[in-house]
């Protein structure tokens, strides 16, 4: 499951890649457009460098996920130990938290967020 995964990720990557503009061409059209279009296009590109990144993080969390798998501790906990539900790992394939740490973590995040907002 994890190397099917890891697989479709790479598939969207290389899909984003292959639809980027050369630099030739992007100065073409950028030279083509009004004002608001660039601005549009900029917003475009921000957008795909975005969902670049999250999928480049989540072929990293797989990549993790099979080191795991390869020592003998996927499916554990790394912070209590405890096993992580069969049904936890169906949803999320790279998890190394189970529900109550990863809900705990997520909290002291959120803690963490507001107090530098203070």
């Amino acid at each position: 499951m994890l190397t099917t995964k890891r697989q479709e990720v790479m598939n969207q990557i290389g899909a984003s890649i292959g639809q980027s503009l050369t630099a030739d061409q992007q100065r073409r059209l950028e030279a083509s457009m009004d004002v608001g279009d660039q601005a549009l296009m900029d917003v475009d590109r921000e957008l795909g460098i975005s969902l670049l990144e999250m999928r480049n993080r989540k072929r990293q969390l797989i990549d993790e996920a099979l080191a795991r798998l390869a020592e003998g501790t996927y499916g554990l906990c790394a912070e209590c130990g405890v096993e992580i539900s069969e049904k936890r790992l169906a949803v999320v394939p790279f998890a190394k938290l189970c529900v109550d740490c990863q809900s705990r973590q997520e909290l002291l995040e959120k803690i963490e967020k507001e107090e530098d907002r203070d």
